[in-house]
């Protein structure tokens, strides 16, 4: 990437040659261009909140940047970065969206987020600590800035503009008012769950912004939900990509024997998920976990993994990270172990469970979703 400060070399995480997507995109180049012909000045506390893969602080290391991010990816693509860069790690301080925010922000850039919610969450949080001579700067793709992104800022923060257009993307300019009365975020949010969905109906389930399907249950959760596989006993269960955690609470409160690990690469979803789980009141043993997918957890130490694999990275299609889900459950599973997949019917994941496992068959189907189980030979 080019900046104004010189040339980085950027890579996403985890790093795959085959991999064409980049680092960045047209929306950082501007936000740094921006920020380098105007001359912001820089030497007070620069926040970057929602920098995906590390572009933007590594960009600014020389200014001590602080990073917010709620994803344990971008992390670990911000440390791997600054490293092939040769910064060292602590330029930049990394915090998640669960972490307090610092006291006071000279400088705020926002990358907007796919979630309008996760962006209203992060603008409450971080409100207070902008004064009145904060520059506040949003970035994004002409596609992801909306009119209720705008709107969110202008209630939030203070009187919002934007920029003209370049390579489709656009800047967000927002001028602090501190005396602005700010309204008190929704967030997390609780509901109870609908009828029908077996153990969990009725019961409570704990949103943090910015978690798929906060305010209701997805579909694909629901029919999941239906076919869960029946068991007993002590066992290991993986809910991998766990969300709020719904289906490894369901499976908690039918096998109070189960041991269940929750996992996902969102800090975010790992909080609601315990939150669920807490609200509950589920008997048993249970760890949160924020990872990268299944790494970490030992060889053939999992008697069953549940999985909804998102198939978005951002804003681009991709079976990546089903594809690495499913090898890396292949690895924890013992002899016998299983791996059970909601998804829909037409990504086709029969085709990659066959080649993985050597089999897959069909637990339950409707028009749209499938349940699929392999088996680890």
């Amino acid at each position: 990437m080019t900046t104004p400060w010189g040339e980085l070399a950027l890579a996403r995480f985890p790093e795959d040659p085959r991999d064409r997507l980049r680092a960045w995109d047209a929306s950082d180049e501007y936000l740094l261009r921006h920020l380098a012909d105007r001359d912001v000045p820089l030497s007070g506390t620069v926040v970057a909140v929602g920098d995906r893969w590390g572009a933007l602080v590594t960009a600014l290391a020389a200014h001590r940047p602080v990073q917010i991010t709620d994803s344990h990816l971008t992390q670990e693509a911000t440390r791997a970065n600054l490293a092939r860069n040769g910064v060292a790690s602590g330029s930049v301080r990394l915090l998640t969206t669960q972490d307090p925010p610092p006291g006071r922000i000279d400088v705020l850039l926002v990358r907007v987020p796919k979630s309008l919610a996760l962006l209203e969450d992060q603008l409450l949080r971080l409100a207070p600590a902008v004064h009145e001579g904060t520059v506040v700067v949003g970035t994004g793709m002409v596609k992801e800035i909306h009119t209720s992104t705008l709107a969110l800022f202008e209630r939030i923060i203070g009187p919002t503009r934007t920029s003209l257009a370049e390579k489709k993307a656009r800047l967000v300019f927002c001028t602090p008012d501190p005396a602005r009365e700010r309204p008190a975020g929704p967030w997390p949010l609780s509901y109870p769950l609908p009828d029908g969905i077996g153990v969990l109906s009725g019961r409570t389930v704990v949103n943090h912004a910015g978690v798929f399907c906060a305010d209701r249950l997805d579909i694909g959760t629901r029919f999941f939900l239906r076919h869960l596989p029946a068991g007993g006993g002590a066992r290991r269960v993986v809910d991998l990509g766990c969300g709020n955690g719904v289906v490894g609470t369901a499976v908690a409160l039918a096998d109070p024997g189960a041991e269940v690990l929750f996992i996902d690469e969102s800090f975010q979803a790992v909080a609601s998920a315990e939150a669920t789980y807490r609200a509950n009141g589920v008997p048993g043993h249970a760890e949160f976990r924020v990872g990268d997918g299944l790494a970490g957890v030992p060889d053939g130490s999992v008697d069953l993994v549940l999985n909804n694999p998102p198939f978005h990275s951002h804003q681009a299609t991709t079976d990546a990270t089903a594809w690495r889900m499913f090898t890396g459950a292949k690895r924890v599973l013992r002899p016998g172990g299983e791996l059970w997949v909601v998804g829909n019917r037409h990504l086709g994941y029969h085709v990659k469970l066959r080649r993985l496992f050597g089999n897959s068959r069909l637990v339950a189907g409707d028009p749209k979703f499938v349940v699929l189980k392999a088996v680890k030979r």
